[in-house]
């Protein structure tokens, strides 16, 4: 009885160290800087006319209950921003920026935002 406590004991250490180990690789994911626009989650890559210019859009969007999100037009390509991307995006609303942090599927995990040229 002892004998097979121990091994489903050691199987599931086993097997809980297989699960842990893909994650921790995620952990040490290196930053990256991304350029492209401050946007919305309801327009994303380009803006709907007849609502003024892109940083007018942005700001009424966010208002309406949209998110800020970083489009790079030039990849196609829409990025969430976490939190404190949301807090760092208002001062950049419309403009074309460049984006340091970590990418966790669709998301940035924002350490910077400056204006890019």
């Amino acid at each position: 009885m002892r004998t097979l406590l121990l091994t489903v004991v050691f199987a599931l250490l086993v097997l809980g160290a297989a699960f842990v180990a893909p994650l921790s690789g995620t952990a040490n994911a290196q930053e990256k800087s991304f350029v492209g626009y401050i946007s919305d989650s309801h327009c994303g890559l380009k803006h709907m006319k007849g609502m003024g210019d892109d940083k007018s859009c942005t700001l009424m969007c966010v208002k309406g209950g949209s998110k800020f999100v970083l489009a790079d037009r030039g990849h196609r390509r829409v990025y969430r921003l976490d939190q404190s991307g949301q807090d760092k995006a208002r001062d950049f609303a419309g403009q074309k920026v460049k984006v340091t942090g970590r990418v966790s599927g669709k998301t940035i995990r924002v350490t910077a935002i400056e204006a890019a040229t």
